[in-house]
C-alpha cells in the first residue's frame, strides 16, 4: 500500500515537473519569438506607467499577442522593473524580450529639429514655438547670432529652454574652436566680430561655395577703408530681426539711420544680423585668397564677382537687363 502510494506521488511529481518544464519552455519560446508586428510602430510609456500599461499599448499597436502573458512573464522574470517612460520605436519582428530590453534601456525615439542657417533669433524662436515635439516655454531671447543652426535630435517633450541652451553651447564651442584655427593677420579683434561677419556672409549668399569669396570681398573692402554696403544689414535694421522684409530695398532704405546700415557706417555693424552656420564661420576666419571688391547677383542663385568698379558696373547692368527681361524689374 505504502509502496503504491509512493509510486503514485512520484508519478505525480514527474508529471508536475514535465508540466512545469513544458510551461517554462512555452514561456521561454514566447519571450524569444519574433513578434507579429509588420511595420514600425511608435508607442509611449507615460510617466507612472507600469508593465501592464506597456503590455496594453504594445497589444493595441499589434506588437505583441497575449498582453496578459507578456505582463505575467515580465513580472516573473523581474523584467518589469526599471522600465523608463518615453516614446519608443518598435521595429517589425522584435520579440517581447527585445521590447522589454528597449524600454528598460531608455533609448527613446529621437526627433529631428531642423534649424536652417541664416535665421534670426526671432525666426528660430518661431520655429521652436511651432514644434509639436518640444514642450515648455521659451526662455528670454539670447543675443543675436548665439544659436548654432543644425539638425538637433531630441526626445518628445524636450523642454524648449533646454534645446536653446544646447544651441547656445554648440555655437560657443564651434566659434571657440574655429577662432583658435583662424588665419592670422585678418584684422578681426574678437570672436564676436567673426560671428558678425559670418552672419553677413550667410545672408549674402545661399551657395556655400561662395562663402569664401564673399568673405574675401568684405575683408578687402575693410582693408581699403571702404564701406561694406551690404543689403542684409539694412534689411536687419528695418525689420529688427523679425524676418524677411517682403519687398525690395529702396534708395530711401539705404539712408536709414541705424548702426546696422553699412551703407552709412564704416566697418562691421555692432553685432550679428542672423545665426550663421559652421561653413559661414569657417569662411569668415579663412577667406578665399582673391582680390575681389564687388559682387552682384548672377541670376542663377549665385553671384558674379569683380575687382574693379568698372567691371562691377558692367555686371550690374547685365543683372538689371536680365531682371527686366524676366519682368521682375
Amino acid at each position: 500500500m505504502l509502496r503504491r502510494l509512493l509510486a503514485a506521488v512520484a508519478a505525480l511529481l514527474v508529471v508536475a515537473a514535465m508540466a512545469a518544464g513544458a510551461a517554462w519552455h512555452y514561456a521561454d519560446s514566447y519571450l524569444h519569438a519574433a513578434g507579429p508586428l509588420q511595420q514600425r510602430a511608435v508607442i509611449v510609456l507615460p510617466r507612472g506607467g507600469h508593465v501592464g500599461t506597456l503590455a496594453q499599448r504594445l497589444a493595441a499597436a499589434g506588437a505583441i499577442e497575449h498582453p496578459w502573458l507578456f505582463e505575467t512573464l515580465a513580472r516573473l522574470t523581474g523584467r518589469d522593473r526599471g522600465l523608463k517612460a518615453g516614446e519608443y520605436a518598435i521595429e517589425p519582428g522584435m520579440s517581447p524580450l527585445d521590447v522589454l530590453a528597449l524600454v528598460a534601456s531608455g533609448k527613446v525615439l529621437l526627433h529631428p529639429i531642423v534649424v536652417p542657417e541664416g535665421l534670426t533669433v526671432q525666426e528660430v524662436y518661431a520655429l521652436l514655438r511651432e514644434s509639436d515635439v518640444l514642450a515648455g516655454e521659451l526662455p528670454p531671447p539670447p543675443p543675436e547670432g548665439s544659436l548654432l543652426p543644425e539638425t538637433y535630435l531630441v526626445p518628445r517633450d524636450e523642454p524648449r529652454a533646454k534645446l536653446v541652451e544646447r544651441m547656445q553651447a554648440a555655437m560657443r564651442k564651434t566659434l571657440d574652436e574655429l577662432w583658435t584655427q583662424r588665419r592670422q593677420g585678418l584684422g578681426l579683434r574678437t570672436p564676436e566680430e567673426a560671428l558678425t561677419l559670418a552672419s553677413i556672409i550667410e545672408k549674402e549668399t545661399a551657395k556655400p561655395e561662395e562663402y569664401g569669396l564673399v568673405a574675401a570681398v568684405f575683408y578687402n573692402r575693410l582693408e581699403k577703408g571702404m564701406k561694406l554696403q551690404t543689403d542684409p544689414t539694412v534689411i536687419y535694421a528695418l525689420s529688427q530681426g523679425r524676418g524677411p522684409l517682403g519687398r525690395e530695398l529702396t534708395r530711401a532704405d539705404l539712408e536709414v539711420d541705424s548702426p546696422y546700415n553699412t551703407y552709412r557706417v564704416e566697418g562691421l555693424p555692432p553685432g550679428p544680423i542672423a545665426n550663421p552656420g559652421k561653413a559661414a564661420l569657417e569662411a569668415a576666419l579663412d577667406p578665399a585668397p582673391v582680390d575681389y571688391l564687388y559682387f552682384v547677383a548672377s541670376g542663377d542663385g549665385g553671384h558674379v564677382f569683380a575687382r574693379t568698379l568698372e567691371e562691377h558696373n558692367r555686371n550690374v547692368a547685365r543683372w538689371r537687363k536680365l531682371k527686366s527681361q524676366n519682368g521682375s524689374g
